[in-house]
């Protein structure tokens, strides 16, 4: 078993980079195993930390095919729909509520 380097926040050498790096670069770890541990000190509880992949060993994000874009569009309109009253909100259901404004903020009877 291999260890992998730790570097302290912002001291990681070139050519490493986190999944949202990666991503906003239009490319994705594609199977590849954790290369090296970003770790930021804290305080009061463990430290943060971000996983490092290699940039030379990632692979291009997969484009969205017509079925994914559909599944994506399904989901995205499950999100809307009210599960206590059942109605298209028009917006993404916030999680903290679990229901819409409408009916959270409606007195209870």
């Amino acid at each position: 078993m291999s260890t992998v380097p730790v570097y302290r926040w912002r001291l990681a050498p070139p050519g490493y980079a986190t999944v949202r790096q990666l991503r906003a670069r239009g490319l994705r770890p594609g199977g590849q195993d954790v290369a090296a541990v970003l770790e930021r000190p804290r305080k009061c509880r463990g430290p943060l930390v971000a996983y490092l992949y290699r940039i030379d060993r990632a692979k291009p994000v997969r484009p969205m095919t017509p079925a994914r874009w559909a599944a994506l569009a399904k989901a995205n309109a499950a999100r809307q729909v009210c599960p206590n009253c059942h109605q298209d909100a028009g917006y993404r259901i916030p999680t903290s509520l679990g229901m819409c404004v409408t009916c959270h903020d409606s007195p209870n009877d």
